[in-house]
């Protein structure tokens, strides 16, 4: 029996919108929420609405991301990774179109809301208007368009962008009402800890992905330098989190983080040994779970300092 006729409309939407996905995106906004409550700035309501906000744009994310490599044929069965609703014939062009534009009006909306409870100033307005859309023309234009960037190798960096320094700082900044440099190394783990959780997923895909012309960075680096790649992501995330403790803590609280580091040096460890794109597919859900612990523990750690 065919996926198809074993697959329902209504578990195929679930799989496109790649729910498991959301925990990073919450992440970034929890770490932001926390260095803002080390200045003892933390305000709830913006936190709520910007995990809102990241929630959707990550949703969104996901569906412009499945129209965009079904597409242009880059997800077909020979793929390693599971197969979404459009590949599988259960979600047409037209929905997903349909569904992304809601998912598009849902965020802004989400987002206005958020700009009116946290900004009081007309230039925060205007530059979180901007970063927004900015947003939503990240998640949308990765796999969609002419020129998707991360056909072009430019994913991993605006991994960094947005999972990182935009959802991390911004978060700090509306709730704080500055941005100080000391939130940028958390935010930087932050965004190359979900830059591993993508590189994962590329070295997976790496050998379909060379085929149809999806030139990932780890199709560029090549399945050696991207396995290396990925452990500098992960000991560069460590050491911004160290470096930070170090400069702005003097609690052992604020070491939680290390608690993760045994997961993520076993995951390295498979990381490098793993021979095929099949031995990295089960990969994928560890470093998630690693960077979401690493993120949480640190989080935590601020908090009760």
């Amino acid at each position: 029996m065919s996926s198809i006729t074993c697959t329902s409309p209504a578990s195929a939407w679930l799989e496109s919108l790649r729910l498991r996905t959301l925990p990073l995106a919450f992440a970034s906004i929890l770490m932001g929420s926390a260095v803002a409550s080390l200045q003892g700035s933390l305000k709830p309501s913006v936190a709520l609405l910007a995990l809102l906000t990241a929630g959707l744009l990550q949703i969104l994310s996901n569906l412009a991301n499945d129209y965009g490599d079904a597409v242009k044929g880059s997800d077909t069965p020979e793929r390693v990774g599971p197969l979404r609703g459009m590949q599988k014939g259960l979600i047409t062009q037209q929905q997903m179109k349909r569904a992304i534009k809601l998912c598009i009006v849902a965020a802004v909306v989400a987002g206005l809301a958020l700009i009116a409870v946290a900004c009081q100033k007309p230039s925060d307005v205007l530059v979180f208007l901007v970063l927004g859309l900015l947003s939503i023309a990240a998640a949308i234009t990765y796999t969609v368009g002419t020129r998707p960037y991360g056909y072009m190798g430019l994913g991993d960096l605006s991994v960094l962008i947005f999972f990182g320094w935009i959802s991390v700082g911004g978060t700090y900044y509306l709730q704080v009402g500055r941005l100080d440099l000391l939130v940028m190394l958390p935010a930087t783990a932050c965004g190359l800890l979900a830059a591993a959780v993508l590189n994962i997923n590329n070295l997976r895909d790496i050998e379909t992905d060379r085929q149809h012309g999806k030139n990932t960075l780890a199709v560029r680096l090549g399945p050696h330098k991207a396995r290396g790649y990925h452990l500098l992501l992960l000991v560069a995330a460590l050491a911004a989190l160290a470096v930070f403790s170090l400069l702005y803590l003097d609690s052992w609280k604020g070491w939680l983080f290390i608690l993760a580091v045994p997961m993520l040096v076993s995951h390295a460890r498979k990381v490098i040994t793993a021979k095929t794109p099949a031995d990295v597919r089960p990969l994928l859900e560890g470093m998630v779970k690693a960077a979401l612990l690493t993120n949480v523990l640190f989080a935590v750690g601020l908090i009760l300092s």
